[in-house]
């Protein structure tokens, strides 16, 4: 299906996304699962390569273009090639925002640089043990004494946990005050009483760090509170729209993946003296993938166009990652069942997607939680 969202320039740095990752990531990634964290030379490699900040602007070492769309690229590259490892939409899609919105020009010149170059990797800290989905649950506060923040709290599943330099905290400033008393701290390596927990085993996505992370009275100065105090939850909410858009993206290249791999072996594995795609229960479970994938691909690229406008809403972000990942566990599924007892090998693509695909519908909000908030738009 032809896509018009993309330009030439968008073409061309596909071609160097797609060489950096043969050059960059493919060769190592085995052994980064079996390390459970990528080396921070690909970070480093990547910021090189431009691939990191790419819409901050050139005076702080960024790439100086506003346009979503290259992130878009860059993420659907990653998806295709299975490559889960390096935690770049965490730091591009999520973080960035962040940084570039709420931070003092200050914070930009401190903080920026490093970011762009990969020497600054950067994690955000939302879930607890016992808050999930309910951010308005959160446990950890950061109470103000004198010139800094004491931080106090746990949290878990921090994607680039490990390696993070600089995380963005959600802590409660004032308790009391419910949504309106959580604030954005930012934490650095090496700060007294911030402490690292397990490199945590998952059942996929091995090569990305994930972490748990624990404050114990770290005095966080004030020059690092993000934004203004108590706007914390408002600035979560303006910005999860992009985060989710970011998993659908990606849901929708690994899904395309997976079944562009299970139509070659459908074409080329005989069983009965013929391709087994040539039965047809199987070449029906094809063509439902096929529709399934090209409907869903109109929607995806109408989604990327409206924020590269600006104009995307939360209701459509949650609409997208909900159908998106849900359709990847379904194709995925599918995919393992037609290639049988190879489907289940992990040398075989599709057994390795299996096990990453599961967290798709769970991590950046539930499908659960996006149809609340889809239900909520409809005034019901």
């Amino acid at each position: 299906m032809a896509r018009d969202i993309f330009t030439e320039e968008h073409e061309a740095f596909r071609d160097v996304v797609r060489s950096f990752i043969a050059k960059e990531i493919a060769p190592y990634h085995e052994q980064w699962e079996r390390d459970g964290v990528v080396s921070r030379d690909v970070w480093l490699a990547a910021g090189r390569q431009g691939l990191l900040g790419i819409e901050v602007p050139e005076e702080y070492g960024g790439g100086g273009n506003p346009d979503y769309r290259f992130y878009v690229v860059l993420n659907e590259e990653l998806a295709r090639a299975g490559v889960t490892g390096p935690g770049f939409a965490v730091h591009n899609d999520i973080n960035g925002s962040y940084l570039l919105r709420l931070t003092t020009e200050e914070q930009k010149r401190r903080w920026l640089p490093g970011y762009c170059s990969g020497e600054i990797i950067t994690a955000i800290a939302m879930t607890e043990p016992a808050a999930g989905s309910d951010l308005q649950g959160i446990r950890t506060t950061a109470i103000r004494d004198g010139d800094a923040y004491v931080l106090n709290g746990s949290k878990t599943f921090i994607s680039n946990g490990i390696l993070a330099d600089l995380v963005i905290v959600v802590a409660k400033t004032d308790p009391s005050a419910g949504h309106k008393g959580v604030s954005l701290l930012v934490v650095e390596r090496g700060m007294e009483g911030f402490e690292r927990g397990r490199n945590l085993e998952k059942v996929g996505m091995h090569a990305q760090d994930t972490a748990e992370l624990f404050f114990n009275d770290v005095r966080v100065p004030k020059e690092n509170l993000l934004g203004e105090e108590g706007m914390g939850f408002i600035y979560l909410m303006q910005n999860l729209a992009r985060e989710r858009l970011s998993i659908g993206v990606g849901a929708q290249a690994a899904a395309e993946a997976a079944f562009e791999q299970t139509l070659e072996y459908c074409r080329t594995r005989e069983a009965f003296g013929r391709p087994i795609g040539k039965f047809q229960y199987n070449r029906f479970t094809l063509a439902e993938m096929k529709t399934e994938l090209t409907v869903t691909r109109s929607f995806t690229d109408e989604c990327i166009a409206k924020e590269s406008r600006g104009e995307l809403t939360a209701e459509e972000a949650a609409m997208l990652k909900y159908w998106n990942t849900e359709l990847l566990k379904r194709v995925v599924d599918r995919c393992v069942q037609l290639h049988g007892g190879y489907g289940y090998m992990t040398e075989y693509p599709i057994a390795k997607a299996y096990q990453d695909v599961r967290i798709q519908t769970i991590f950046g909000g539930t499908t659960e939680i996006m149809k609340e908030i889809i239900g909520r738009s409809l005034g019901v």
